[in-house]
Formats: structure tokens, C-alpha cells, sequence
């Protein structure tokens, strides 16, 4: 569970730790000033929350990526075929709502981004990313875009798995 401890305020859930972040560091802001934007960026972040994460990238990034990594144990093929119906549609509505724009709420890099790139980042590690972004090249290319900003390549495996050792 992602917590923040700022200034002996803590706080969890991923959500509220980047809203908050949003609000009390220098800009660029990550929330569109647009309010259509912005509630783009809000439906994007639940879509991530409740239908890319849960029963989609949980299972077949867990099963693809953590188990083999972390734990040393092999995935389970019958457990991923299960996901893979929800991973299209999930997969369908994101390339969708990007349509053909530079990112998900915009022009500009938003809280929705963000969220998303870390979930479809494990995707690219597993046999399951070439079907699911065949006929979606747009999130292939915005994968692409955000992999190429800092924070992405500071996020390695080794530093998960040193912190997954602490």
C-alpha cells in the first residue's frame, strides 16, 4: 500500500497521495485547469483503479511479472486466460479515450497518466502486450512518450525488489 509521510502528514491510497502532491508542489499542475479535462483525468484515474488494476494488471502483471521476479514461482496460464476477456475491454476503452490525443486529459501530462503508465508498463513485460496493443498502436505510442520522462526510468526492478527486501 502506497503511503506518504510529508512533514509527519501521512497519508494512503494512491489517489489521495497524488492529489495531494498535485496541490503542495511547485508546477506544472497534473490536473487539467479544464474542467472536462479534468474530469476526463478523474474517470481515467478510476478506470485504473477499478478496472485496469482489479481483476486486469493484478492478475496478469502479478502473474507474469511479480510471481516470476519476486517470488521465483511460474505463472498460472489458466489464471491469465480468465483476465485476458477484461484486459480487451479494459485495453479497448483506454486507446478509446486517448483517441488520438498526446496524452490522456490533454496536451500535457495529468494525474491519469501517471497512473496508467506504471500498470501498462508491466504489460510490455509480458507475452499478453503485443495482442492487446495490436489494434491499439495509440497506447503503444503514449507508452512510448511516457517512458521517456525521468520518472519512468527511475522506477527499475532492481529498486523494487530492493524495496520488496526491506
Amino acid at each position: 500500500m502506497p503511503v506518504l509521510d510529508h512533514d509527519g502528514f501521512v497519508l494512503y491510497e494512491t489517489q489521495a497521495i497524488l492529489r495531494y502532491l498535485d496541490r503542495v508542489l511547485p508546477s506544472p499542475a497534473l490536473t487539467p485547469a479544464d474542467a472536462k479535462a479534468a474530469g476526463r483525468m478523474d474517470q481515467l484515474m478510476n478506470i485504473c483503479d477499478w478496472y485496469l488494476f482489479q481483476g486486469v494488471a493484478n492478475v496478469i502483471g502479478f502473474q507474469r511479472v511479480v510471481k516470476p521476479r519476486l517470488m521465483g514461482q511460474p505463472a498460472d496460464e489458466a489464471v491469465i486466460a480468465q483476465a485476458m476477456p477484461k484486459a480487451q475491454a479494459v485495453f479497448e476503452e483506454l486507446s478509446r479515450l486517448l483517441g488520438d490525443r498526446t496524452y490522456f486529459a490533454g496536451d500535457a501530462v495529468s494525474l491519469a497518466d501517471l497512473m496508467i503508465a506504471p500498470q501498462l508498463d508491466f504489460f510490455t513485460l509480458t507475452p499478453e502486450w503485443a495482442p492487446l496493443t495490436a489494434q491499439r498502436t495509440n497506447l503503444s505510442a503514449w507508452l512510448g512518450r511516457m517512458s521517456d520522462r525521468a520518472s519512468m526510468n527511475a522506477t527499475t526492478w532492481e529498486r523494487i525488489a530492493q524495496l520488496a527486501a526491506a
